[in-house]
Parts: structure tokens; sequence; C-alpha cells
């Protein structure tokens, strides 16, 4: 029997908490044993290992970020779409940054394909309609976004644009109107 108060659903919270403030891959059964003043064995009841932790932070991040995306582009379509598609993103990695690296942690099949990943890759798709792409430019307008928002994401979260001029902002609005001009099928 579990201890009382501790529940798979407040274990991966209080892990993906963890992860935001020491990094996602400072997340252990153990550290979080620690955050509750409880020994590890504890919490073996409700998950099977730290990897099982990790991965179910990952599930818990990868439907949030969905959530926020599906809130931020409905209804909108186009330039529109694409900017609060990108926007949610970045705000997400900005306030969650060991959920957002969580997001990226390896699922095994079965499990990916009952994520939240699959809709988020519906949303990418769903906000490409408005640009009329055909296969397989689709397909490659999905991963163009995903490696772009990523990239930046990553870089900006690592410092990497905070010593230089323009500001970040400034940068991450050009890449969205880029990105919205080259969709429309600007020049190659």
């Amino acid at each position: 029997m579990g201890r009382v108060g501790l529940t798979t659903e407040r274990l991966v919270h209080a892990g993906a908490e963890l992860a935001d403030e020491v990094g996602f891959e400072q997340v252990t059964v153990s550290a979080l044993a620690r955050r509750f003043g409880v020994k590890a064995a504890s919490l073996y009841s409700h998950v099977k290992s730290s990897d099982d932790l990790k991965t179910r932070i990952a599930l818990l991040a990868l439907e949030e970020l969905a959530d926020r995306v599906s809130d931020a582009v409905a209804g909108r379509s186009g330039r529109d779409a694409l900017s609060c598609f990108a926007d949610a993103y970045r705000d997400y990695a900005r306030a969650h940054p060991g959920r957002y690296t969580a997001a990226r942690h390896p699922l095994d099949a079965a499990t990916a394909a009952a994520s939240a990943g699959v809709r988020h890759a519906r949303m990418s798709r769903a906000i490409l309609r408005g640009y009329d792409l055909a296969e397989p430019d689709e397909t490659h307008a999905v991963r163009l976004l995903g490696s772009v928002f990523h990239g930046f994401v990553s870089l900006e979260s690592a410092g990497g644009f905070s010593h230089s001029a323009p500001d970040s902002q400034a940068s991450w609005e050009w890449v969205v109107d880029r990105l919205d001009g080259l969709l429309r099928g600007g020049p190659r």
C-alpha cells in the first residue's frame, strides 16, 4: 500500500516541478523521495523506476504543450495561427524548461502513439492547411517548423542570444515572418 497522500499523479506533477527547478536530467526517484521526505522504496508502488517517472513527466509535458498550442491556435489560420503556435511553444519552453526537455524524452512506439504528441502533430498539420501544401511538402514543413522552433528555443535558453543586438524577440518575429513567407511559396 502506498504512503497516504502519495499518488502517481501527485508524484508526476512534483517530478515535473523538480525538472523545471533542477533540470530534467537530474530527476530520479531518489530525488523525488527526498522532496517528499520519504524513502525511495515508498514511491515504487506508484512508479517503476526513474525512467518510468521520466516517461510519465514527458507525457504530462506533451499534454500540457498540446493544450497550450490548441488554445492558442483555436479559430486562427495562416500567419496568425503560425505565430500563435510558435509563441505558445516558446512560452511553454520558457515557463517550464525541465518539462520542455521532458517533452523530447524518447518514448517507445506504443507510448508515443498514445501520447499527446500525436495531437501536437495534427495541430502542426492543421495550421499548415492555410498554406496549401501537398505531400511531401507538408511533412517537410512539419519537420521544418519543429526544427526551427526547437533550435531557436534551445539556443535562447542556453543564453545564445543574450549578448548581441537585436534582441531575441526581434529575431523570433523575423523568423516567424520568414517561415510564413516560405510556406506561402516565396522565393526558393
